[in-house]
């Protein structure tokens, strides 16, 4: 996601996180450093290409990578430091860390942001790691950053050497005895990377809401960019997890539309059912296939099948994840089908499309999560219809990189992931995926040199501000197409849709998604991630249609 942002991107950024534990080297780490076997104390062991030793990373720690143009001057690297160090010195001075333990600055010699300055053991309290990359004549961009020890696990140190430091302890605000906790360090970082590379203009900020709402952590107010107050809700303990979670990020499930609600008049869809649709229809049964026009319960089937369209779903019609907007069946999946790429590919061939679009469930019980039946897809039609261009809509493959290296190396000439929805809103509505995850996929998607699609549902309980800010985040990773659409409720079981976004709305979103450097933005109350694919495919390439 960073590599991404730094390339593709223009905005500056600052990803504040916690990572699982692990363990990552430097270009020039010494592996003698590491004492234990990560695996032994539940870490995983990473090599990064940032500079410094090996060093630890895990739950209670603030790790904050900056994603910021640096310029192209000898000393763009080590003025970085500086000012990521000057950022943590002051964040910490803002809350009393200096009085409270001793004194808080750097160390002759030493890298990072040191404590017990005044005293004979000044005490390590965060470690810096940078690197800086060109991206263009004369622009450098900013990856990796600084760990802040807050309340993690200190134990966790003594099984490596510590930044390659010997004769130094660790130590954290916690240890210090410092009463901050997450929340308050996470905004004192905040106000001070603002002041350090906010620049005075405009500031978006994105929240991902994983817990129970806090008193200072909160989804920004639209057009501000500054956190809300949190809306405090209390969840019965027998409320099902999906509206729990979304209680969580700040939406009341039960202030939903009821979902027998009548829809708008720009939602209602006329059932057309013509010969195109009835052909189509039979070609897709006869041949054993599912779509996910009918497994999803598209409200544009019959648009888009009496035009001779439809969006194939391969990996069988089973998905391994339980999404809260989603009518998928979540039921234990079948095998993969050996034949059913065959079938897709013959079914494109007997429709005579010119775009086909080729989408999956997410099949996390697979070792490659189901990419390598998309690649034979891809394939598998290229042999019969070499013409046809075909769009692939993908699961993340879990984020791993080698399975979706099998989907980029067929190179399908449009690759989609969608997002879904807004940063806060990611762990309600698709507890299985994660905001960062999918950005980074898309990143390598458009590394590859691929047209780049992703897509977003509203009406979930999002602000416009928090759409306009996620088609920002896209554009900044390489995405050329986006798609908005209403979110429709599926059955009383899933995720309740909060409001009606008007034509006029998704209209302001669309011209908004250009601005920010979109090729092409779909944004319509029915439009979903297939809607006019070939007319956006065309447009994202310049291609004028007749």
């Amino acid at each position: 996601m960073q590599r991404a942002l730094a390339t593709h991107g223009e905005d500056d950024y600052v990803l504040l996180l916690e990572h699982p534990h692990v363990y990552t080297l430097g270009v020039r780490a010494d592996p003698s450093h590491v004492l234990t076997d990560p695996s032994s104390v539940g870490a995983a062991l990473v090599r990064a290409d940032r500079g410094g030793d090996v060093t630890y990373h895990g739950p209670g720690q603030l790790v904050v990578y900056p994603v910021v143009t640096v310029g192209d001057r000898p000393s763009a690297g080590p003025d970085h430091v500086r000012r990521v160090e000057d950022m943590v010195i002051g964040a910490l001075e803002d809350l009393g860390v200096g009085r409270v333990a001793g004194g808080v600055g750097r160390l002759d010699g030493y890298p990072g942001v040191w404590v017990g300055l005044g005293g004979p053991e000044p005490r390590k309290v965060a470690a810096i790691g940078v690197r800086t990359v060109r991206v263009g004549p004369s622009r450098r961009r900013s990856l990796h950053g600084v760990a802040i020890n807050v309340n993690c696990d200190l134990a966790m140190f003594r099984h490596i050497v510590p930044c390659g430091i010997a004769d130094r302890p660790v130590t954290s605000l916690q240890a210090e005895g410092v009463g901050a906790g997450m929340d308050e360090v996470v905004e004192a970082v905040v106000a001070r990377a603002v002041a350090a590379w906010g620049a005075g203009g405009p500031v978006d900020r994105q929240d991902v809401a994983g817990g129970p709402a806090s008193g200072s952590l909160g989804p920004p107010d639209a057009g501000t960019g500054s956190p809300a107050t949190p809306v405090r809700l209390g969840a019965t303990r027998t409320e099902r997890a999906p509206f729990r979670r979304l209680r969580q990020a700040g939406v009341d499930p039960d202030a939903g539309l009821p979902i027998g609600e009548r829809k708008p008049a720009w939602l209602r869809v006329p059932a057309r059912m013509g010969q195109e649709y009835l052909s189509l229809g039979r070609t897709i049964h006869d041949l054993g296939l599912v779509t996910v026009c009918e497994e999803a319960g598209c409200p544009n089937i019959y648009e888009c099948w009496a035009d001779g369209t439809a969006t194939f779903m391969v990996n069988g019609s089973r998905c391994t994840r339980a999404c809260g907007f989603c009518l998928v069946d979540t039921r234990r999946p079948a095998p993969l089908d050996p034949g059913e790429p065959e079938r897709v590919a013959e079914a494109v061939e007997r429709m005579g499309l010119s775009h086909a679009v080729v989408t999956c469930v997410a099949r996390d019980d697979l070792a490659d999560g189901g990419a390598g039946a998309i690649a034979s897809t891809v394939e598998a039609i290229r042999r019969r219809r070499p013409d046809t261009a075909v769009e692939v809509l993908i699961s993340d493959c879990k984020g791993d990189e080698r399975s979706l290296a099998s989907v980029l190396d067929v190179r399908p000439d449009v690759l989609n992931h969608n997002i879904e929805t807004v940063a806060r809103l990611q762990r309600a509505v698709r507890p299985s995926a994660g905001y960062a995850r999918s950005l980074a996929v898309l990143g390598r998607a458009a590394d590859a040199g691929l047209v780049v699609k992703s897509g977003l549902m509203v009406g979930l309980g999002e602000t416009e501000g928090e759409v306009i800010a996620t088609l920002a985040d896209l554009r900044s990773v390489g995405v050329a197409i986006a798609t908005v659409g209403q979110y429709l409720r599926p059955s009383r079981e899933h995720l309740p849709v909060a409001r009606w976004w008007t034509p006029e709305d998704l209209d302001r979103i669309g011209r908004a998604g250009l601005d920010l450097g979109l090729r092409h933005v779909e944004a319509s109350p029915l439009t979903r991630s297939s809607y006019h694919a070939r007319g956006a495919a065309a447009a994202a390439a310049g291609v004028v249609q007749v």
